[in-house]
């Protein structure tokens, strides 16, 4: 067999490649051994002040501690998340931007909106669940039901003459309502807010008769004995009001959760992924932590890398079909 000689230049090239792949993998290992080096930038998808933005600082300000290296929290609202979603999808995986991973725009999202500027399955690299958050329906005072099969009854006698408030169409808190007009067959009129604030405001003024909000906001009107609270939309009762039922039973398999979870761009280096996940799950495990969620209405919920990525995937399944029953889409 004759003998291929190459020339000397691409020799060289193939074998500096040969040389230069381990060289790669050994300078992202280093990378990782060596994150975090500088602070980090956490893009949270909401505006400053509600639970996800008060539940995120939680947490960043524990892994500050654990990293000695600070993570600051950006607040980049806008589209329901969209429009930090698409920041971070668009930021270098590096390790330096991270960012929220939420039910609205990771898992409702995908089926509220026609158009997307991002894939929730391609365009980010998951890394670990943060927090699980129940809403609370609660209904204004004068309206009279104290149970929900009371108020379930006064829907039945009145179809379509009750409404409950949202902090928009797509959120949990408007899909909190959906579910429950469709597994206790009533017709309730949905009526949309930009935001939880207002829509709150006309609930303590009668002009709408109950929202299932956030349950920390909801909880605190409910001790005031501005509103009565009537169940919360967990699977089980809430450690911050062990006293209201969970609509599970009244309508069993109810079930819907605000939840929170970090991400990264797609390509986020495996290795820090891990590393990143590992601290995670030391500050969510941390007293002081598990302490500050359950005052704001919170459970941690860490989970593995793949967890993380089965978990989002099932909560996109689960919801589209209740999105889609609910006849909300935003073009």
């Amino acid at each position: 067999m004759k003998k291929i000689v190459l020339p000397r230049r691409r020799a060289l090239l193939l074998s500096g490649g040969a040389i230069a792949a381990p060289m790669i993998a050994s300078g992202i290992a280093r990378a990782a051994d060596d994150w975090p080096s500088k602070p980090v930038r956490y893009i949270n998808l909401f505006p400053a002040g509600g639970p996800t933005d008060v539940l995120s600082r939680i947490a960043c300000q524990k892994l500050s501690e654990l990293t000695g290296q600070q993570f600051i929290v950006e607040n980049k609202g806008g589209s329901g998340g969209n429009v930090g979603a698409e920041a971070v999808k668009s930021s270098a995986p590096d390790g330096y931007t991270i960012g929220l991973m939420s039910v609205s725009s990771h898992a409702i999202a995908t089926t509220l909106y026609s158009k997307l500027p991002f894939n929730a399955d391609k365009d980010f690299t998951p890394v670990s669940m943060l927090w699980s958050l129940p809403n609370l329906l609660v209904v204004r005072k004068s309206l009279g039901p104290r149970t929900v099969t009371e108020l379930i009854a006064m829907a039945r006698e009145k179809p379509g003459k009750l409404s409950y408030a949202s902090s928009g169409a797509g959120t949990t808190v408007h899909l909190s309502g959906a579910l429950f007009c469709a597994m206790a067959k009533i017709d309730i009129l949905h009526v949309p807010y930009r935001g939880s604030a207002p829509a709150v405001q006309d609930l303590l003024a009668d002009q709408v008769d109950m929202i299932f909000d956030n349950i920390p906001g909801s909880l605190a009107q409910m001790a005031g004995g501005k509103v009565n609270g009537l169940a919360v939309t967990s699977l089980e009762r809430s450690p911050m009001a062990l006293e209201v039922p969970a609509m599970t039973e009244f309508l069993p398999g109810y079930d819907i959760n605000s939840w929170g979870g970090i991400c990264g761009p797609a390509g986020l280096p495996p290795a820090m992924v891990e590393k990143l996940n590992a601290l995670t799950r030391q500050a969510l495990e941390s007293d002081e932590v598990k302490k500050a969620y359950l005052k704001n209405g919170a459970t941690p919920l860490w989970k593995s890398v793949a967890d993380t990525i089965a978990f989002r995937r099932a909560e996109e399944a689960r919801f589209a079909p209740i999105v889609k029953a609910s006849g909300a889409k935003v073009d």
